[in-house]
């Protein structure tokens, strides 16, 4: 039985860049139930490193802070395919090369290019591709479990998701007035994936979340693909403009008991 009702749907995956990924895994469960899958990566060199996963599937290159680069990917896309049933966006940027420094020293630089290529680019895609997205596509962006909380290796980035996440009402809401598009987010809690090893201080951060997560073990990627799966199958239909937290219950257990008491004895 076809539950998801994605066999033969055609969907465009941006951000694959290995196979830790998140877009990896959800391209890879699209596949597995036949869904058609379109990669959109941002050079000539990943096309080449995704080419030697994907077999026949066809991979696109558009870096997200080129206006052309997207205008020319409508025009490919569009040669090639009637429709798209679903888009998948998955990129998010931040420069950690100078390590971490305090939220107030972020320069103006350094936040408004990862705005534009974390948020912004979901408004610029979805835009360039409306006249592709079948009536009742679904459109899933990838965002993190909390952007409340102050975590300071994570720095700006949360604000910039938080943008990502109100992002999603709005263009439900301006899409609203031709199509019956749907825009939700997928939040994972910490995920073991190359892009969030390159942030200072993750890996304690990710052996924390697992001591908090009621069941002891992190979040795995494949779920949170597979959450990404049912918001872009129609059994979602009634989901738009939200965001599933996918955190394994991380959120209800900062006060564990076990926890609070070995962080107490440690400061005696």
């Amino acid at each position: 039985m076809d539950f998801l009702q994605l066999a033969n749907k055609t969907i465009a995956v941006f951000g694959v860049a290995n196979r830790k990924s998140v877009a990896w895994h959800i391209a890879k469960q699209l596949q597995e139930v036949g869904a058609n899958v379109l990669f959109v990566v941002r050079s000539e060199k990943r096309r080449e490193e995704l080419a030697k996963l994907t077999k026949d599937a066809p991979v696109y290159v558009c870096d997200v802070e080129d206006e052309a680069q997207i205008e020319q990917l409508r025009k490919d896309i569009s040669a090639a395919h009637e429709q798209l049933d679903g888009l998948v966006h998955s990129i998010a940027f931040a420069e950690y090369e100078d390590g971490v420094k305090p939220f107030h020293e972020t320069t103006k630089r350094e936040f408004l290019r990862a705005v534009d290529i974390s948020c912004y680019s979901l408004m610029a895609v979805s835009n360039a591709l409306k006249d592709l997205l079948s009536p009742e596509a679904s459109v899933v962006t990838i965002s993190i479990s909390t952007t409340q909380m102050a975590s300071e290796n994570y720095g700006y980035m949360a604000p910039v998701k938080a943008a990502l996440d109100s992002s999603i009402c709005f263009l439900a809401k301006s899409f609203s007035r031709f199509s019956k598009i749907r825009f939700n987010a997928v939040a994972p809690g910490l995920l073991k994936t190359s892009a969030s090893a390159g942030i200072p201080g993750y890996v304690d951060s990710y052996l924390y979340a697992e001591q908090i997560i009621p069941r002891g073990e992190a979040v795995r990627t494949e779920e949170a693909a597979s959450t990404a799966l049912f918001l872009l199958s129609p059994r979602s239909s009634g989901i738009n403009a939200q965001q599933i937290v996918v955190d394994a219950g991380m959120a209800i257990n900062y006060f564990d008991r076990d926890i609070v008491e070995r962080a107490m004895r440690a400061d005696k």
